[in-house]
């Protein structure tokens, strides 16, 4: 009966367990080695007719503030959008680092990775304190007998009251979300979004609908986000824009129309035409 079946070896050496691999960490499969974290070329987007995006080409430096700005229609939704990988383009390519292509990857994974978009209404869980909200953002294991029954570390809770104090939001700590003013709830889901570990911050119209005083704390948070992340930031004030840019890309009909330092850009007599309406 054993002459029927070959003699099979009992330690098989040449596999290679799954969970002996080491994995590369989010900062090494992001290669950045040439200065760049985001590069979109040639992309094209098309909704019935229609070009939101005209082989729009883009990049996006690793730690920088990138302003972008234009009018109705110029497509700035449309590229974080593709950045994002809810809209996939008709053409073009558009790479994370220098070899993760967002065209191949999934809205979950590209936020794996560590691409975080602020939309331009915020998102947050009322009913729960500023904290907790925080702890339900934060990168890891977010199933729910975890997020139930698993006490924090005593570096996640650091961490958390590290992003607290950084929003500026120590003061309510214990107060539920819902109770906050709308910069605060602002200022709250950026703070869900840093418990991410994000590389790059999509940030939607940030201080729409803030007070002045708002507007000015959004910005110094801002920039000091700017360097450890890369933040692109998508706004129509220009009074705010002027406060934090660095580099400004006007986009119009799908493409970038010019890009430069901020008074470059508010004298080009191209962007006074059709969007400073000069």
């Amino acid at each position: 009966m054993a002459d029927r079946w070959p003699a099979r070896p009992l330690i098989e050496r040449d596999r290679v367990f799954e969970f002996l691999i080491e994995k590369p960490t989010r900062e090494e499969l992001v290669d950045t080695a040439r200065g760049q974290i985001l590069y979109l070329e040639d992309l094209t987007v098309s909704f019935d007719g229609f070009r939101a995006l005209n082989e729009l080409t883009l990049y996006i430096e690793t730690g920088e503030l990138r302003c972008i700005i234009g009018p109705n229609g110029a497509g700035k939704t449309t590229m974080m959008d593709v950045i994002t990988g809810k809209t996939r383009p008709d053409s073009g390519t558009a790479f994370y680092g220098q070899r993760l292509d967002l065209l191949r990857l999934t809205e979950p994974q590209i936020a794996a990775l560590g691409i975080g978009r602020k939309f331009q209404k915020p998102t947050v869980f009322e009913a729960h304190t500023v904290f907790e909200n925080l702890e339900l953002a934060m990168d890891g294991d977010r199933r729910v007998w975890r997020s139930l029954f698993k006490r924090l570390t005593g570096a996640e809770r650091d961490r958390i009251e590290e992003v607290i104090g950084l929003v500026g939001l120590k003061e309510h700590v214990r107060d539920p979300a819902g109770t906050l003013s709308h910069g605060e709830k602002q200022w709250l889901e950026i703070g869900m979004l840093l418990m991410q570990n994000p590389l790059v911050l999509l940030v939607d119209e940030p201080v729409a609908g803030m007070t002045r005083q708002e507007s000015e704390m959004t910005a110094e948070l801002l920039l000091r986000l700017a360097g450890e992340h890369s933040v692109v930031v998508v706004e129509h004030d220009m009074e705010f824009i002027r406060s934090i840019a660095r580099r400004v890309t006007v986009l119009h009909e799908g493409r970038v129309l010019a890009e430069g330092p901020f008074d470059a850009i508010q004298n080009d007599s191209r962007v006074r035409e059709v969007y400073l309406g000069a």
